[in-house]
């Protein structure tokens, strides 16, 4: 068995003054780990949300009732608090589990070689996200579960979730400059996908805020907006989402555009679909706690779904020693599909 080595009192230094320099001089991950761990981010964000859902469903928003701590004498949750404190302190706990994933993110990203800067400041990106929206969980909790600050706290939870996507797909390429492969008529239909993918999100959150799940008590202040209006208002731009992404799939299909975008956009199509069955389930069935919490987890699917195919749309091919593409593509003779 291998010795420990001798730590000196400048390798300590060292480490007290950059710990994470100190780590990558020490430790490369393979590729594989640090794909892991960007995963890993992910799906740790994907998680709160869920059970941030779970707070609000079963009544326990203010299970712990100030903030930072759980009580005004207490950093944790009582006995006498019962059910709904243990379900609040529990959320507040997985925060942390959270900011380990992303620490493990970057970290990992941070050791990798070469260094990839890119990288490693979407993963920096993550823990000041995760650390403005623990804020924002507090101020929810102080100013009485309000439906706009809640409403806000899920759009960062989403923002979060955005930037998680992003970082791991950089952690499957290369760092070479994109190379579209669809041509601009098909990247535009894309973002405008994406658009209104973020309005169907932001109207969700106020579906949310005018409904009945308040969080904790009849009391708590709803959203003065009609629920039903609302919610209708929801199930048209869900509609509007479904039919771009049928239309995006059909011009993948008539311009013989890669594999990879067609797979992506497939996809998104069959969780759009299992989404909005969930969607009038629900609405038919007086909104069960349980389903709206599968209703918000598949929320977070869509919404990498619409990210993966926003992202394969290009590629970043790996360098090779020569510091070339690793593979280079002919252009397709169809304009609209560009370069493949």
């Amino acid at each position: 068995m291998d010795g420990v080595p001798n730590v000196t009192r400048a390798d300590a230094a060292a480490a007290v003054r950059n710990p994470l320099a100190f780590i990558a001089a020490r430790w490369t991950p393979h590729p594989r780990t640090v794909r892991r761990a960007a995963f890993i981010a992910l799906a740790m964000a994907v998680v709160i949300v869920v059970t941030g859902g779970a707070v609000r469903l079963t009544g326990s928003g203010l299970g712990c009732p100030t903030w930072p701590k759980c009580t005004d004498d207490s950093l944790t949750t009582t006995s006498e608090m019962g059910f709904h404190g243990v379900i609040e302190f529990g959320n507040r706990m997985l925060t942390y589990v959270l900011c380990a994933a992303v620490g493990w993110a970057i970290i990992a990203a941070r050791s990798q070689k070469p260094y990839r800067r890119s990288v490693t400041r979407l993963g920096w990106l993550q823990f000041w996200i995760v650390m403005g929206n623990a804020v924002l969980g507090g101020i929810v909790v102080l100013v009485g579960l309000n439906p706009y600050t809640v409403a806000a706290h899920f759009l960062l939870s989403t923002a979060l979730i955005a930037v998680a996507t992003v970082m791991w797909q950089r952690t499957r390429e290369g760092d070479t400059a994109p190379r579209p492969l669809v041509g601009k008529a098909v990247q535009q239909l894309t973002w405008v996908l994406t658009a209104v993918s973020v309005l169907l999100i932001a109207v969700g959150t106020v579906v949310t805020g005018a409904g009945p799940h308040a969080g904790d008590s009849s009391d708590v202040a709803r959203m003065p907006i009609d629920w039903e209006t609302v919610s209708k208002a929801h199930a048209v731009l869900a509609w509007v989402v479904v039919t771009l992404t049928f239309a995006l799939w059909f011009v993948l299909k008539a311009v013989d555009a890669p594999k990879g975008p067609l797979a992506r956009t497939r996809d998104l199509f069959l969780v759009l679909l299992s989404q909005g069955a969930l969607g009038y389930i629900q609405y038919f069935t007086d909104l069960p706690e349980v389903l709206v919490g599968l209703h918000m987890f598949g929320s977070c699917l869509v919404w990498i779904a619409v990210l993966r195919v926003l992202l394969s749309l290009r590629e970043r091919p790996e360098e090779t020693a020569a510091g070339l593409p690793a593979q280079e593509y002919a252009p397709t003779s169809v304009s609209m599909a560009g370069p493949r």
